[in-house]
């Protein structure tokens, strides 16, 4: 059956900006939420009921996320770095670079 989005998550309107992903339940720390970014599609690679809503088009920035990026191999996976609560809205830094000020 397909999936457009894990059944723990939905897409609405952001206050941080335009849309957002949001927690339905309450999401425990270290669950993989699924891809965010594609860098190779072979869905026929794919099983069946996998999902095939890349997160990476709706997901917010914040300088205090409780998400990260993985890369696991042919995606960027997004990855829970808190405990999250049922309305709470899913975010990731957008920072490419991890900066050292001297």
């Amino acid at each position: 059956m397909y999936r457009p989005l894990p059944s723990c998550l939905t897409i609405k309107n952001s206050e941080i900006h335009g849309l957002g992903v949001f927690a339905l339940e309450s999401i425990d720390q270290g669950t993989d939420l699924g891809i965010a970014h594609v860098k190779m599609v072979e869905w026929l690679k794919f099983p069946q009921d996998f999902c095939r809503t890349p997160l990476g088009g709706f997901y917010n920035h914040s300088d205090d996320p409780n998400c990260k990026l993985i890369d696991s191999g042919v995606a960027k996976r997004l990855i829970t770095v808190k405990n999250i609560k049922e309305g709470e809205e899913i975010t990731c830094s957008y920072t490419l670079y991890n900066l050292e000020i001297a």
